[in-house]
Parts: structure tokens; sequence; C-alpha cells
């Protein structure tokens, strides 16, 4: 069991809040503040105990001098200060005299938020390589480190990783209840099924080696499932095909051919924005595109998941961002009934839950796509792991 918030005497401290404000942002606007509202428990507790915040997140991809324009935090100031109802500093720079300044003149209770922490990776990518020095600098700015970013806990940054290793540690609320929804798993209540979309066998290799041998279905949608259908001889038409996983679903289809569940049709376009058909298997055309699951399969994975009492679902099961292609993810959000166990795992999954009004509805949908995946296939993750235990 981890530290969290609650275990630190926060009055008068300087307390570093790794949040995760990675939102959309376009024309400097933000697109969706899911990520901001979810962070709002743990910095509203640290601010009634009297802390002095500062909160670090990162944005985006840094690789040369115009991404810093492109990513910076400033939209997310206004949006936060609004959610706060306080005014929030900003400090435009990672380091040095300005930010120093304003953390060292905050008063209990105020809040600061410092520039994007990957504006480190313009030199030397210090901030995703966990740079020591990096990490020792920023843990001197604070009394007491909180992890509360879920999303990036599956990386070892300076941020995370490298600040924990200086400083008294805990999680935030939004970490610990991501943690305490994916322990459920660990005791499932069975019928036990994974839905598994999006574009790549490869990317879910992991989480299906590990699912294979503790849960009893697993139904595999999304463009993933077109390499199972050529592994199984189908011609897939001009659909996505992860060559280099091919001998990888044939050989997992040959141990588990009762537990994994793919699609028997498919509506199918000759190009994306081109006239649909609704296709069988064995009816695709040379230049036909599987962009979401049929009707038929659409039933078939009813059927399971009318009789299943936990489930877990990562990636979606068409091109949904598409309204045409956006009928089997739609459906099967829709049968997943509220008495059921449902954790939704983060990433696209979570857009589409949350964008077609299941925000509410489910046990947990995840805040971390990429962490909430390590996490399903077994593995620790290095921003958690280094948070002191309790």
């Amino acid at each position: 069991m981890k530290k969290s918030i609650r275990d630190f005497d926060l009055n008068n401290k300087k307390v570093i809040i790794r949040v995760d404000f990675n939102v959309p942002i376009k024309d400097g606007k933000i697109l969706d503040d899911n990520r901001i509202v979810s962070s709002l428990d743990t910095i509203k507790y640290a601010i009634e105990k009297g802390a002095k915040v500062i909160l670090m997140s990162h944005l985006g991809r840094i690789k040369e001098e115009s991404d810093l324009k492109l990513n910076t935090l400033k939209p997310i100031l206004t949006r936060l200060s609004e959610l706060l109802n306080q005014d929030v500093i900003f400090s435009s720079t990672t380091r040095g005299k300005e930010l120093e300044s304003k953390i060292n003149s905050l008063k209990s209770g105020e809040v600061l938020l410092m520039e994007n922490t990957r504006f480190e990776d313009l030199e030397d990518k210090k901030e995703s390589s966990n740079d020591l020095e990096l990490g020792k600098y920023w843990a001197s700015l604070g009394d007491i480190f909180i992890n509360d970013a879920f999303g990036t806990s599956h990386r070892s940054h300076a941020s995370n990783v490298g600040i924990a290793s200086y400083l008294p540690s805990g999680v935030g609320f939004l970490i610990e209840k991501e943690l305490n929804s994916f322990e459920v798993l660990n005791k499932p209540k069975r019928p036990y099924t994974l839905i598994l979309g999006g574009a790549k066998v490869k990317d879910k290799i992991g989480v299906i080696e590990n699912f294979v041998k503790v849960s009893d279905y697993i139904l595999i949608g999304g463009g993933m499932a077109y390499t199972f259908l050529k592994a199984m001889g189908y011609n897939i038409g001009s659909s996505i095909l992860d060559d280099s996983s091919i001998d990888f679903c044939k050989k997992i289809l040959e141990q588990y051919k009762d537990k994994i569940i793919l699609p028997v049709d498919s509506i199918v376009s000759k190009e994306l924005d081109g006239e649909t058909q609704l296709k069988n298997n064995d009816e695709f055309d040379i230049d036909d595109i599987g962009l979401d699951i049929g009707n038929k399969t659409i039933e078939n994975f009813k059927n399971i998941i009318e009789k299943s009492n936990t489930i877990v679902w990562n990636g979606p099961l068409g091109y949904f961002e598409i309204d045409k292609y956006s009928k089997g993810t739609k459906e099967i959000l829709k049968s997943l009934d509220s008495d059921k166990i449902v954790i939704i795992g983060g990433g696209d999954t979570a857009s589409a839950a949350i964008n077609f009004g299941y925000k509410d509805k489910f046990t947990h949908i995840s805040t971390g796509g990429g962490a909430s995946l390590e996490l399903l296939e077994g593995k620790k993750l290095p921003g958690i792991e280094v948070i002191e235990d309790k």
C-alpha cells in the first residue's frame, strides 16, 4: 500500500503535485477538460490543508523550438483558475530565478502552475529521460511530492520518478482511485470478459497473453481483428494489417480457440468517406476496408456481455470518430449494464465512453491509456513503484 496525500501534514509546506493536464487544445482553446477536472479533488485537498501548491504537468511532445508555443500550459491557467475559484500563479519557466522566486513567495493555500515539464526535452530530453540533475533540482523546490498523474505513471520521467527519489512522497486521490479500481480485477466476479480493440495487435500482445490465462472470454474488434482474421486465412481486402503479429495470432487462436471471439461481419468501404456495405468475413473484395464490426458481431458480443459479470474494455471497435463507423462501439457501450463491474481502460475507449454519454455509467473509466494498458499486462508502473510504502 502506497502512502497517500492524507498521510502528510501539508500545512505551510511546499507540495509539488504532478498532475496530468495533457489535454487537447486547438487554437488556444481546451477541447476536453476531463483530465483537469479529475485532478481537482487532490488540488483542493492540498489547498484546504494549507499547502503551498506547485503543479507540474507535461503537454504534448517537444521536439523542436516551434513546439514550445504550441504546447504551452497557458491556456490551462484560465480554466484551472475558474475551476478552483481562485487565481492561479503561472511560471513561464521550468527552472531558474522566476520559478524559484514565485515558489518562495507562495502563501498557504496559493497555487502555482509551472510551464510544461517537457520544455526540458528540447535539450537532451531531460524530462523524458529522467535526468538526475533535473529531478534533483525540481525536488529542491518543494517539501513533499504527490504523484496524481496516472496517465504518465508508466513512464520514468524527471517529474515523477526523479522528484520522488529525493522527497517524501505519496499518491493523490486520482491515482488512489485508479489503483483501487483495477484492484478488483485480482478477484473478478465471473464470467470475466475482456473487450479488445484498437489498430495493431503488437500493441496488445502483453494484454492478450495475460488475459487468456485469467479471463473467460476475449472479444476482439477494431483494426486488430483483421490481423486475426488474416491469420485464419480470410481475405481482409485493404483492411489494416499487422504483418509482424500474424504468427502470434495463429498460435494464440490454436491454443485458445474457444476463448477468443472474433467478428463474423464488418462495415466496409473502399475509402474512408465512401459508401458503406455490411459484409460477412468471406465476402470481402480486394479493396474493401473493414471499419466497424457488423450487426451479427454486435449480437454475438452482446450475448457474451449479457452473461458476464466483470468486463474490461481497451480499444474502440471501429473508426468511431466518424459517425457511420461508430455503431459497434456505441451498441456495446449501451449493452454494459450498471450492475456489472465495468472498467474502461483509458485512451480512445475512455474518450468514446465519455463523448457518447456514458461518463458516469460504469464502475471506472481510467484517465490513462498507456498506464492502464501496462497494468492490464500485469506490469509495474515506475511512477507509482517509486512512491513510499505506508
